[in-house]
């Protein structure tokens, strides 16, 4: 059964996410780190996610398996085979548990000690589904919806409980939001405000970066000012009150400093890069960005070429 909770949703918000975001301090120029990680062929990745040790996780958008990445050398393997469905959106807590966003197949969470999958939910009943991203706070993992109008929360106990399958929080989003129905990709991307009392949200099609109310799932646009539309828009990263909009088919990362609501944007500059081939979400270790190269344009084969390029933040 799936639940809706106004006042619990409200409740998993405060806080900061439970993700290292200061991680992204020091200096990547006085090491010899590589700017190109290769990936397995044919691997096809979409989420990343670091935490405080110099490690990149990855999803394979084919089987959904789970690829961790030295970003110190460059080398990796494969630490989770995939059930056969996507892992798109992911995030790693500071108890090594990977929170992973399935598509139409809801989430899983995997234990990246072990490799073995821990826990899975659906989402919700509704068709079509596409659970696409995932923000953690120290009181929930929350997921976007690409097709439906609406984020879920799983809730975390104070001692690191994961919920039961009947635990879902569904927060339904209105106001300012207006969803294109069908399989049609809007909520994307996800993220918090600089003061961790609301989140923001990408919503992909329209191209408006969204503040959500966690209590009432109303949502105002963020006035950007005369930033061009975040069309595209994909993953998000805040880091202090600079949020990057990876743009991937653009090829392009925006950039935004954030009032300390999150209620408006100034533009601070557009990074790219030539090695940049459709790179879909960004995660942050000492000063450098790294992104996955999903190569969307390129026809995927078993010996399709993917990567993971990095840049300076």
């Amino acid at each position: 059964m799936l639940t809706t909770s106004a006042t619990a949703a409200a409740a998993l918000l405060v806080g900061a996410s439970a993700t290292s975001a200061a991680s992204a301090t020091g200096s990547a120029a006085r090491d010899p780190w590589p700017d190109v990680i290769p990936l397995p062929n044919g691997f096809r990745p979409e989420g990343i996610t670091i935490g405080a040790d110099p490690y990149a996780y990855l999803g394979s958008l084919g089987d959904g398996s789970i690829y961790r990445a030295d970003l110190r050398t460059g080398a990796g393997r494969i630490i989770s085979a995939g059930p056969g469905t996507p892992s798109v959106g992911l995030k790693l807590d500071d108890r090594g548990r990977l929170f992973v966003a399935g598509r139409g197949q809801g989430a899983r969470v995997v234990d990246v000690r072990t490799g073995k999958i821990i826990a899975s939910y659906t989402l919700t009943t509704k068709t079509p589904t596409f659970a696409n991203d995932v923000f953690l706070t120290p009181g929930a993992a929350w997921f976007t919806d690409s097709f439906q109008p609406a984020l879920y929360a799983l809730p975390l106990g104070r001692d690191g409980r994961l919920p039961g399958p009947d635990e879902v929080v569904t927060v339904t989003l209105r106001g300012a939001w207006t969803q294109t129905p069908g399989e049609v990709v809007n909520a994307n991307g996800i993220t918090r405000t600089p003061d961790g009392k609301a989140l923001l949200v990408v919503q992909s099609g329209g191209g408006g970066l969204h503040r959500v109310n966690p209590r009432t799932g109303v949502t105002t646009l963020v006035d950007l000012g005369d930033a061009a539309p975040l069309t595209n828009g994909d993953g998000l990263l805040l880091l202090g009150r600079r949020l990057y909009v990876v743009q991937n088919r653009q090829n392009a990362i925006d950039v935004f400093q954030l009032s300390v609501d999150g209620r408006s944007g100034i533009f601070e500059g557009r990074l790219s890069d030539a090695d940049f081939d459709i790179p879909t979400t960004v995660a942050a270790h000492r000063n450098r960005l790294y992104l996955p190269n999903a190569r969307f344009t390129t026809t995927p084969t078993p010996e399709t070429t993917y990567a993971v390029v990095a840049i300076k933040c």
